[in-house]
């Protein structure tokens, strides 16, 4: 049976949406705005991120990986992310559940478990890179930085 694809100058994002799930490369999860990628869509990122880190690779470029977190602070440092971003951010607050004493087999955030500061699940890279490079960055004998990074956002 064929589902209707919402065409692509009405809504991209649903566009892309169901031409991903009408391919059969993702399922929709259940989590609200995540899609599992099924084997064959796996297979076809793996391929196109082969062929795209060769090409990075070609000019220097080395891989790194940063953070999927960023402390509050940091992201409040970089005003132009939290402006764009902070009323759609997840934050995580705590790092533990626990049962719950008054309903067996419920889990429940152990107020115990509060995070000293909260991390936000970063939207965008830029917060967490820079506070790193500054590290790496002592003059200009250290430039160019050539680094891809293949990272997880959400937004």
């Amino acid at each position: 049976m064929s589902k209707v694809i919402t065409p692509r100058e009405q809504d991209y994002s649903k566009w892309y949406n169901d031409i991903v799930v009408q391919a059969d490369m993702a399922d929709h999860s259940a989590v609200k705005g995540c899609m599992v990628i099924k084997p064959h869509g796996f297979a076809i990122w793996e391929k196109m991120q082969a062929a795209l880190d060769k090409m990075f690779k070609d000019t220097g470029h080395v891989n790194a990986y940063f953070p999927l977190f960023i402390p509050k602070s940091l992201f409040e440092a970089e005003e132009k992310n939290a402006e764009g971003f902070a009323k759609e951010c997840a934050v995580v607050t705590h790092y533990r559940l626990k049962t719950d004493p008054q309903a067996k087999g419920k889990l429940i955030v152990d107020p115990d478990a509060k995070l000293q500061e909260e991390l936000i699940v970063r939207p965008t890279s830029e917060a967490i890179i820079w506070s790193t490079y500054k590290n790496w960055i002592q003059s200009y004998r250290d430039l160019p930085i050539l680094v891809n990074q293949w990272a997880n956002v959400v937004r």
